[in-house]
């Protein structure tokens, strides 16, 4: 065994020994060598391998700024100011800035405090503050003029991200900006040189998908010379959502001023009678940018607090006393790499530098969304617009559920199974207040925004129970699901309950909705199993069987079905545009089944080809043609034809596991991480969609992939780290090791699970919660038999 590395002789020697103490030392000592040598306590300092810079540049939609795990603030660069419309008409130009940050940027305009991480739609970017010296500019300027206002130039070369820390250096005024934040308090340190004309702007007007009638309203008060408050509401993807804010200065400002570009307004009262547009200390309007002047020497530190809160100012003001107090930038900072630390320290791996950039950096991008919204009071605004207090759970917004219920809410089911509790508790509360008697189906502070389809939260719910969750009313949970599911004026479903699948000439992506609501269905149909609903479970299975309406043996694809029962003409299994499908095509969406992939098989036709068209997925050419309408896929996230930029075929490569080639699992996963995720700004294929993208890439890191939320199950692929350690919240480990590991022995020889072979292609959530040990033999030869 010389010249192994340590931990293969460890395994090796381990697999000698049949006595259970000596298999019980050689675990303790494998989790010793892995976890640093303190198996239990030791945390590491995994900081250094987060590169929130991956996934800003072309299509991952991320932004590099500061944020906590969970948190409600998210302090980040914003590089442009693209419009949603132009002329009247959807700019598509917007798209690439769902972030506010573009990679290929040379400017900065500011930094604001809200942000999605990875989304393909977008809004938010509220309360954009910019440092400035000079002439004072309240017009932001132009990419191409970028001097005809605040913006800055900016070099990546001098320019930090860091989880829980961001810092640049704008060029056009020599001052360094850092950021950090807690929970809900964003808090930027500024570095002045010497003038006499030092300015902080804030912009109430900045948005992303921002367009001129976008604010509804905002509202300033200038309290005291370092003390302001405000709102501001506005109507975009949320259509009635208000954001209050308290800003704290280090420094008193020595005058401060506004300038409203909001159109005449037809009625504005006797408020002429001030000049409201310079030292005026209550201000409203629709448009409102607003300026603070300093006076700084040579390298003076200007200090901001900027708390936020759904619920009112003084809520915010509350937030700011509670979470920062004091002027301490760099206690702050320390505080929030310090949470940092503690989220990724629930999985330790071993793997090269590359591997360990992506996996960490892929956990940091997963604990991002949720976000948490409610005060430090548990006070929050509820989707019926009142104030609510949050008793006995933590309330969280940003449910993009249509992406995350596939790998991140089963990720959290593992090791944040109680914050993953949590946002079952804030989904049942969201249902409580809804007037649809709905539960979310993409939600953000405090509104339903309809995004996407099918009824995705029934699947989060109905894993979470059936993987042992018992903190919520799961009889609530069920009532829940049965009730969105049955909701026969919402897209389709009446249809769909009526003929099996709702028809495409009465809605556009009818044949992939036909195909959803049949997995939610299942997902429905296990939780009323595990509560003995007999009946509920009847209706539900049956239903869950309706995805075979839309499937056309003539042709071996799902087909868009009209509603005198025929299926659509001009069939194209290749083509995304008017075909009945949502951001896909029939060739990738005719394998989405992921409850009944063995009867999927027999429809296609048995394994011989159900194989042919999995390999033929991910070996053919696709033309840009047959994605030029869909702005959600682009050349980056596509192998052959397997779309891994979008989420439908997160499951595919998996189905391998249900036919008697399953080895080729292995190989379509580790090549699909290679080509998907690199540690670099254009390192992700596609959008990261709240963290579902970096969720595929954990799981599969890991060897396995939950392909059927709502199951206990996990179908195995085949692990890319050489070790890891799952430290899970009942305090106990699971280990995953390999033998042979490197990037040529992809296939899977055999599986041991607590020193006895695994002959089966999963694992069960049990296993895994129960602690333990698994260890993976590779091969650089795929095995001669269907058996690992």
């Amino acid at each position: 065994m010389r010249g192994w590395p340590p931990c293969d002789r460890l395994l090796r020697m381990g697999l000698f020994y049949k006595n259970k103490f000596m298999m019980k030392f050689f675990s303790v000592a494998l989790s010793a060598l892995l976890l640093g040598g303190n198996a239990f306590s030791q945390q590491q300092n995994l900081v250094p391998f987060v590169k929130p810079i991956i996934g800003t540049q072309r299509m991952g939609h991320t932004y590099p700024g500061a944020t906590v795990p969970f948190g409600a603030v998210q302090l980040s660069p914003d590089t442009d100011t693209v419009p949603y419309e132009v002329n009247g008409r959807y700019n598509p130009e917007v798209y690439k800035y769902c972030a506010g940050y573009q990679y290929d940027d040379k400017t900065i305009v500011g930094f604001s405090h809200t942000h999605f991480s990875g989304t393909g739609h977008s809004d938010l970017g509220d309360f954009l503050v910019m440092p400035t010296v000079g002439e004072l500019k309240l017009n932001p300027g132009t990419a191409d003029k970028p001097r005809s206002g605040f913006r800055s130039a900016f070099s990546h070369n001098n320019e930090t991200a860091e989880a829980g820390y961001y810092k640049v250096r704008l060029d056009d005024y020599n001052i360094l900006a850092e950021l950090t934040a807690t929970n809900r308090v964003g808090f930027h340190q500024y570095t002045f040189p010497k003038s006499d004309e030092a300015h902080i702007i804030l912009d109430l007007m900045s948005g992303i998908y921002n367009y001129e009638d976008k604010n509804v309203w905002t509202f300033l008060r200038v309290e005291n010379d370092t003390l302001v408050t405000g709102y501001r509401q506005t109507s975009g993807w949320a259509r009635t959502r208000t954001v209050y804010f308290a800003l704290a200065f280090s420094k008193p400002f020595v005058a401060y001023g506004n300038r409203n570009y909001s159109r005449r307004q037809t009625y504005r009262g006797f408020w002429g009678k001030w000049d409201q547009s310079k030292d005026f200390p209550d201000l409203a309007g629709r448009q409102l940018r607003a300026y603070f002047d300093f006076k700084t020497g040579e390298g003076e530190k200007i200090k901001l607090k900027f708390a936020l809160s759904g619920v009112s100012t003084e809520g915010a003001r509350l937030n700011l006393r509670t979470e920062a107090p004091g002027w301490d930038f760099e206690q702050i900072k320390t505080a929030a790499q310090q949470s940092w630390n503690r989220e990724l320290n629930k999985i330790i791996v071993d793997a090269s530098r590359e591997e360990k950039e992506n996996f960490y950096t892929a956990m940091y991008h997963a604990f991002i969304n949720p976000t948490q919204f409610m005060d430090v009071d548990g006070k929050y605004r509820g989707l019926d617009q009142n104030v609510h207090q949050a008793k006995g759970f933590t309330n969280y917004t940003t449910f993009s559920l249509w992406d995350t219920h596939r790998a991140l809410h089963p990720l959290f089911s593992i090791i944040q199974p109680k914050r993953n509790a949590d946002m079952v508790k804030s989904m049942l509360a969201h249902y409580d207040q809804s007037a649809e008697h709905m539960l979310p189906v993409w939600s953000h502070y405090a509104n339903e925004n309809w995004c996407m389809t099918g009824y995705h939260s029934v699947s989060v719910l109905a894993d979470a129970v059936i993987k042992g969750a018992t903190s919520f009313d799961a009889a609530k949970a069920l009532e829940a699901c049965v009730t969105t599911a049955r909701h026969r004026s919402y897209e389709g479903v009446g249809l769909y309950m009526d003929r099996g699948y709702i028809p495409a000439d009465k809605n556009g992506s009818a044949t992939s909705t036909t195909q959803e609501y049949a997995y939610d269905d299942w997902c429905i149909a296990q939780l009323a199993k595990k509560l003995g609903r007999t009946a509920i479970y009847n209706e539900f299975m049956q239903r869950s069987q309706n995805y075979k309406n839309v499937f056309d043996p003539s042709v071996g694809f799902m087909r868009a079905r009209l509603s005198d029962g025929s299926f659509k003409k001009g069939f194209d299994p290749l083509s995304t545009a008017n075909q009945g499908f949502i951001e896909g095509n029939s060739w990738n969406y005719s394998l989405y089944v992921p409850h009944d992939p063995k009867t999927l098989v027999q429809l296609m036709g048995g394994n011989r080809r159900m194989r042919e068209h999995l390999d033929s997925l991910f070996t053919m050419e696709l033309p840009d043609k047959f994605f030029a309408e869909t702005e959600d896929i682009t050349r980056d996230g596509i192998i052959g034809g397997y779309v891994h930029g979008n989420e439908p075929s997160h499951h595919v490569a998996y189905l391998y596991n249900f036919t008697d080639q399953p080895w080729k699992t292995g190989e379509r996963t580790r090549m699909i991480l290679k080509h998907q995720y690199k540690p670099t700004p254009d390192g992700l294929g596609g959008n990261d969609d709240c963290g579902q993208m970096s969720a595929w890439y954990i799981f599969s890191s890991l060897g396995f992939y939950p392909v059927a939320p709502g199951s206990d199950r996990y179908d195995i692929g085949s692990p890319a780290v050489n070790h890891a350690v799952l430290k899970l919240e009942n305090g106990k480990l699971f280990e995953i090791s390999t033998i042979n590991q490197s990037d040529h022995n992809v296939w899977v020889k055999s599986i041991a699970l607590n020193g006895k072979p695994l002959n089966r292609r999963y694992i069960t959530h049990s296993e895994i919660m129960q602690g333990g040990r698994m260890v993976f033999t590779l091969s650089a030869e795929p095995p001669n038999q269907a058996a690992f």
